[in-house]
This record gives structure tokens, sequence and C-alpha cells, in this order.
């Protein structure tokens, strides 16, 4: 009936969030994004031509551990922002309901219309 809402591969895979660690690295902070802490989109992964922290590496600065866990620290979301980040778990009723409204507002136009003839 409608589209899919799953994302062709590799978006379609899962992502687990990353395990804390004594000296994180930007991948780390990748992962935090990709699985959807930090709030800020789904968990999904998001393909990038180039991985976080590659700049800085390539102008010879790479971001140090303390650097990316106070990141990590700062990027990550409530539970109650990491649930309203959640387009599709708690309210699959939204796309329904739309539809729903969209169908009675067209029905009564034609009902209206055919009633003024």
């Amino acid at each position: 009936m409608l589209r899919s809402e799953t994302p062709p591969p590799p978006g379609d895979l899962q992502i687990q969030e990353p395990p804390d660690s004594e000296r994180p690295n930007v991948a780390q902070l990748k992962g935090d994004i990709n699985s959807g802490r930090t709030g800020d989109k789904i968990a999904h992964v998001d393909v990038g031509a180039a991985m976080l922290g590659t700049c800085e590496e390539a102008g010879g600065a790479p971001p140090t551990p303390q650097q990316v866990k106070l990141a990590r620290s700062n990027e990550a979301a409530s539970e109650r922002v990491r649930a309203a980040a959640d387009p599709h778990g708690q309210r699959g009723w939204t796309m329904p309901l739309y539809l729903g409204i969209i169908g009675a507002i067209c029905a009564v136009l034609v009902i209206g219309m055919l009633v003024i003839r």
C-alpha cells in the first residue's frame, strides 16, 4: 500500500551503541550518532564520504581521547529526547490518522460539490 520506510543497504543495517571506553576514538563518536544515542537522528548507518576526524588527522592534529570523551558526553541525549527522535517507534498510528483525515476532507468536498449541483 505505502512505500517502505526501510532504507536501502547499507542504511538498513542495525546499529548498536558503542561501548564506553577510557580511550574513545572518533569511530565511537560516529557510532553514537548512527545508533541514535545523540537523539538527533534515527538509528541507521549514515554513509559519509569521510569519517569523522579525517580532516583533523590530515591536518596533523587528530582529536585526543579526552576530546572525544568530552564530545561523547556532551552529545549524549536524554531518554526523553531519544524517544522523541524515534519517528515510528511509539507513533505508528500517525500516518493512518493523517491519511484518514485527508480522506475525510476529500469525501466532504466531493459530497459538498454533489449537493451544490
